[in-house]
């Protein structure tokens, strides 16, 4: 995966110019070609309406105010200010026209770069979220394509309309003034090299400001899902230091960035007037030797102007235009990412049950996480289960229980054996067939910000009010959710914080029960339950188990006792399995955690406490 790029805390620069990676915002751009059109025209029309106003001028003063004016001169100043007004109308209207259509363009190409983005990264893998911090992709989101809508409902028009402007007020100076044309013109070409120059390192700065902005998010994200934690081991001073330090560096970043833009507009500005208070000084004396009429003069200075203004706001533009560039090279390198979990090309498909469940069967699966290359969380693997058949997987943490769910899942493939889903090898299979398939009740349950029937109904969104109600019976959460303030209309809150855990872990059995899938995985389903809650789910779960495949993750060995087989799993190997009974019977693994248990409980019921 080339999701290494994506880590907030790459700062160094990328070596591909603004426009290379502006090119990246073409597929984006493409689907409006029609609205871009429009914006040009009306581009166009401003800009010329503009150069139009000081040939205006010069025919205002050389037929109205010079010495060959006359009786006429009246008649002259009239018709030249009435077209001056009706310039001043058409680029009116133009100007509207293009703040319209490429305001709607900013929003629009902003709103589908959001959308294609929060797309891309729900379809990545585990292992890309392994090395992305949460809060780095929704700075990306948010920050990120803010600073793009800037450059293409803004900036990218205002550069055009400098490009014109400048274009045709250099072209009407030399109309004006081949020999004070020249000389400004080269003057400027001396000037805006080292803007160029010096421009380079903005955007570097830009790029570096961005990434401390994304660290300090990602850094407020982790915390404020912590607070719990936090404010149980007091360190509320201890991560508002830690935050208000990320965001100092932040600022310090920005301030950088800020001091070498300042320092570029203010350079640009000094030599971009004092070059054409240079030439405009030896055009002064050019009308005082007779050899240049006041209005060519009064026409060369807003000529002069226009062209000293599109330098200057181009220069502006380009400033925004690299710190965009840092927030598309970043975007795009989200974009990039690809997970090693990817649709085969010919997906098949799954074949029709004989028989209720599903058939599950690892070959010598082999697998390492990507952040642990050198330990085996699974070990030549070898599992074969029978449709309808419940089993049970046990062992110490570490042993390997969750990774072989988040195989079977598909969250990872294994370096190296095969999983096959009723005779079919899981990659390949459709992502979305192989999950509708499974059916899965985590050890942390996650709630969504919203209310009980629509966290119960995100288990199958196509279910109805009394499905919902039906699973949620099962489950044993209808009576505490009748007794919630508006039932199950009631909003639960931020990852569920106005339930308890088990009840939350309830909502989640629910979940998976209205999916109603051929194979159940339950990762410890009643670890959060008290023993009444624990006994009520227990029956529902046993309920739910009859007609499909069940695989049970417990630490708690009362609650597998009745599986029809039992897996115990040590350092990514299966080394026991049988029965409850034949467990014990062996003295093995099994029973040394059994008697650890059973005793335990035995202990408590009668009233002795053990130091």
């Amino acid at each position: 995966m080339t999701n290494s790029a994506t880590s907030s805390t790459q700062t160094e620069p990328s070596r591909k110019g603004s426009l290379a990676a502006f090119k990246g915002l073409l597929p984006f751009l493409r689907p409006y070609r029609r609205q871009f059109f429009l914006a040009a025209i009306a581009l166009v029309v401003a800009a010329a309406s503009t150069l139009a106003i000081p040939y205006a001028f010069k025919q205002m003063i050389d037929l109205g105010f010079g010495a060959a004016a006359g009786a006429r001169s009246i008649r002259h100043v009239d018709a030249t200010f009435l077209a001056l007004f009706g310039v001043a109308t058409v680029l009116a209207l133009a100007t509207a026209a293009r703040f319209f259509t490429v305001s709607w363009l900013g929003e629009r190409v902003t709103a589908d770069i959001r959308s294609a983005v929060y797309a891309h990264v729900v379809s990545q893998s585990p292992e890309f979220f392994e090395t992305t911090q949460t809060g780095e992709v929704l700075s990306r989101i948010t920050t990120d394509t803010t600073l793009i809508q800037a450059v293409v409902g803004t900036s990218i028009s205002m550069a055009l309309r400098n490009v014109l402007l400048f274009v045709g007020g250099l072209a009407m100076l030399f109309f004006t003034s081949v020999k004070l044309s020249s000389i400004i013109l080269g003057l400027l070409v001396l000037v805006v090299v080292p803007i160029v120059l010096f421009g380079r390192r903005v955007r570097k700065l830009s790029r570096d400001s961005q990434d401390r902005i994304a660290d300090a998010s990602a850094m407020a994200g982790e915390i404020l899902n912590a607070m719990p934690t936090v404010q149980a081991f007091t360190h509320e001073h201890i991560e508002s230091a830690r935050f208000g330090a990320s965001v100092e560096g932040a600022f310090n970043t920005a301030m950088k960035r800020i001091r070498a833009r300042a320092l570029l507009t203010m350079f640009a500005i000094v030599m971009v007037f004092g070059t054409i208070v240079f030439v405009l000084w030896l055009g002064a004396h050019a009308v005082l030797a007779g050899s240049m009429t006041g209005g060519d003069l009064g026409q060369f200075i807003l000529y002069a102007s226009i062209v000293a203004g599109s330098i200057g706001a181009l220069s502006e533009v380009m400033g925004e235009a690299q710190r965009a560039a840092g927030a598309t090279e970043r975007l795009l390198e989200l974009l990039s990412a690809r997970s090693e979990i990817r649709n085969p090309a010919k997906p098949l498909a799954l074949p029709a049950r004989a028989a209720n469940g599903a058939a599950l069967a690892l070959s010598d699966v082999t697998f390492t996480y990507p952040s642990r290359p050198n330990t085996e969380a699974l070990s030549h693997l070898s599992l074969t289960i029978r449709p309808g058949e419940t089993v049970a997987v046990v062992g110490p943490s570490g042993a390997g229980k969750t990774t072989l769910f988040q195989l079977l899942l598909r969250f990872y493939d294994p370096q190296s054996g095969t999983i096959t889903l009723d005779g079919v090898d899981i990659r390949q299979l459709d992502l979305h067939t192989l999950r509708d398939a499974i059916g899965i009740v985590p050890q942390d349950t996650v709630i969504f910000s919203a209310d009980a029937m629509e966290n119960i109904r995100y288990g199958r969104a196509g279910a109805t009010d009394a499905e919902v109600i039906q699973a949620a019976k099962l489950a044993a959460a209808h009576e505490f959710i009748e007794r919630l303030p508006n039932g199950y209309k009631s909003f639960l809150g931020e990852r569920g914080v106005r339930l308890s855990g088990g009840q939350r872990q309830r909502i989640a059995i629910a979940r998976a029960l209205l999916k109603n899938p051929p194979l159940l995985l339950l990762d410890e389903a009643t670890s959060a339950l008290d023993a009444e809650s624990e006994r009520l789910v227990q029956g529902a779960l046993e309920v739910a188990m009859v007609g499909r495949t069940t695989i049970i993750i417990a630490h708690r060995l009362a609650t597998v006792q009745r599986a029809d087989r039992i897996l115990v799993m040590e350092d990514g190997r299966i080394v026991e399995t049988g029965t409850h009974a034949s467990l014990v019977a062996q003295g093995g693994i099994y029973a040394n955690l059994a008697a650890l248990q059973f005793h335990s409980v035995h202990v408590e019921r009668q009233g002795v406490t053990v130091d």
